[in-house]
């Protein structure tokens, strides 16, 4: 089974983390329930709605999303590109398609920083300054 295992101890892999949608799939081989000699994989699907979440994650003010919309394919997708040997030479590829398109987020994925402008002051005059709205592991870089 490709992934990772949830604990040193247990028999179950995680095939997706994808912290931006707070959802991980995980596998595990278990006893048929037809015949208890054979194996079947079993899958599990854990999405955590985030209640809270806005329609926009970087404005605190905008409304609260009531949508949320998981689609199998997208939260699979791995768009980080991989270097493999063809005909003796090193090629760059990826593993998905669609990697072009933005990424829908509920919440924050820590792996990323977040900033939405704030608005200051500055000698009479109203000025825009980015700010980050992540924790400071995105200025550890």
């Amino acid at each position: 089974i490709a992934g990772y295992p949830v604990d040193p101890q247990e028999e179950e892999y995680v095939l997706v983390n994808n912290k931006c949608q707070c959802v991980t799939v995980t596998s595990k081989f278990v006893p048929s329930k037809e015949n208890p000699d054979e194996e079947v994989l079993e899958r599990n699907i854990r999405i955590i709605v985030p209640l809270q979440a806005r329609e926009n994650i970087s404005d605190p003010l905008s409304p609260l999303r009531t949508t949320f919309v998981y689609r199998l394919s997208e939260l699979c997708k791995n768009c980080e590109p991989v270097e493999i040997e063809l005909g003796g030479a090193i090629h760059q590829a990826q593993q998905g398609n669609s990697c072009d398109q933005p990424q829908t987020c509920y919440t924050y994925d820590r792996n990323k920083c977040y900033s939405s402008p704030v608005p200051f002051l500055y000698h009479g005059e109203v000025k825009q300054a980015p700010a980050a709205l992540t924790p400071a592991s995105c200025f550890a870089k």
